[in-house]
């Protein structure tokens, strides 16, 4: 019986496990969003959201539990100086999870998880307007 055993195994021993979180978080930080299993996707949400909260805290003691999670410098400023910022007045509820369909080859549910202020995470793309066929 699993009674109050909390967490996804994925099939994976525990150090293989807690890299793949690691290496999902960083991807999660850098890009904003990601594709992947909607059993991971639902896993990551916690993880993604921890680490946005020690953002928050903007602390040296904050950035010091961010950089164990994501261990690597540029990623943890961004995430206190662009992701953080963006959800100073939310209390939790940083991210989605979209269903997207099943994957091609076994047929795995895949999901979108995503930042939900994306538009201040992501950086911008200058916008081309279209030439104006009327004049």
């Amino acid at each position: 019986m699993r009674h109050r055993v909390e967490g996804r195994k994925f099939g994976r021993e525990t150090d293989a496990r807690r890299l793949m979180i690691c290496n999902l978080v960083k991807s999660m930080v850098e890009h904003g969003q990601i594709t992947t299993t909607l059993a991971k996707a639902k896993e990551l949400r916690g993880y993604v959201e921890r680490v946005v909260t020690y953002g928050k805290a903007n602390t040296v003691h904050a950035r010091r539990l961010a950089y164990s999670v994501l261990g690597n410098r540029t990623l943890v400023k961004k995430l206190f100086d662009e992701i953080a910022p963006a959800f100073a007045d939310r209390n939790g509820g940083y991210t989605r999870v979209i269903k997207a369909g099943f994957r091609r080859g076994d047929n795995a549910p895949m999901a979108i998880i995503q930042f939900v202020e994306e538009s201040t995470i992501k950086p911008k793309k200058d916008n081309i307007k279209a030439k104006d066929l009327n004049k």
